[in-house]
């Protein structure tokens, strides 16, 4: 089999494919692709990663068109037409690139971040975007003698937005974060919405207003792209629906 990866040079800003034939092993990921062809083909390829067991999201890449981690991405069901995503159009799905996917894998940077280095993309503007919401603990008390108590249903709602690792295949995937360099992203929209429901902050407005804007909560145009995506199961649009609505309610959306 194939696998055809993008380069990128950003001295010059210089941009072409490279293909390069392997023999796969038994369950070998496109990480574990990635590796071979940098040892045993180009030791000049870049590409990001560190734990290697879907936690960390530092390898987050555009595989065969679709944001996913290269760690947890096998070549086999790849080849086998497996696990397609239908999504919405976004800048970098529709850029065309001639690669037959029977027997090669398309290997890009993530869209909607600018590049650094072959398949390295600059996460900078990401994190940026992540601490603008502030997404520290608030306690809304001194801390008790024991523990702060919470109920089932107050947790079962925090577990679907505390999962994100900060992959950012949702803001690779965002056809809006694709199109507004302003805009916060599903990413960001999620954490700080998980601690505006967590009962032991303070019951007030003040999480909410900080994305109360066309770049935050009202700028995103419900694709469904972050939630398809996302490997640990995110649903970025749920938490901005609810918080667009809850806005509406106070009386408080921008104009």
């Amino acid at each position: 089999m194939k696998l055809k990866v993008f380069r990128f040079n950003q001295e010059t800003g210089e941009s072409h494919y490279d293909t390069f034939e392997i023999e796969p092993s038994a369950g070998m990921t496109v990480l574990s692709a990635l590796f071979k062809i940098q040892e045993e083909f180009e030791d000049s390829l870049a590409f990001r990663y560190s734990c290697r067991g879907a936690v960390c999201g530092s390898c987050a890449m555009l595989i065969n068109k679709i944001p996913a981690l290269a760690c947890r991405t096998r070549i086999e069901p790849l080849l086998k037409g497996e696990g397609k995503i239908k999504l919405k159009p976004f800048p970098g799905m529709e850029e065309t690139v001639s690669w037959n996917p029977e027997n090669e894998v398309l290997v890009e940077p993530l869209p909607a971040l600018l590049k650094v280095k072959d398949l390295i993309v600059d996460m900078d503007k990401f994190f940026e975007f992540y601490r603008a919401v502030e997404t520290t603990f608030k306690p809304v008390s001194e801390p008790p003698e024991k523990e702060r108590l919470m109920q089932p249903d107050d947790v079962k709602e925090l577990e679907k937005y505390k999962n994100c690792i900060l992959c950012a295949a949702c803001v690779g995937s965002c056809p809006v974060s694709g199109k507004d360099r302003d805009f916060l992203g599903p990413a960001a929209l999620a954490k700080l919405y998980r601690f505006h429901i967590d009962p032991r902050e303070a019951d007030d407005e003040s999480r909410l207003m900080l994305a109360n804007s066309k770049f935050g909560w009202w700028g995103c145009e419900f694709h469904a792209n972050c939630r398809a995506v996302c490997p640990k199961g995110v649903p970025p649009i749920e938490g901005i629906g609810k918080a667009r609505k809850e806005i509406k309610e106070l009386g408080k959306k921008p104009d």
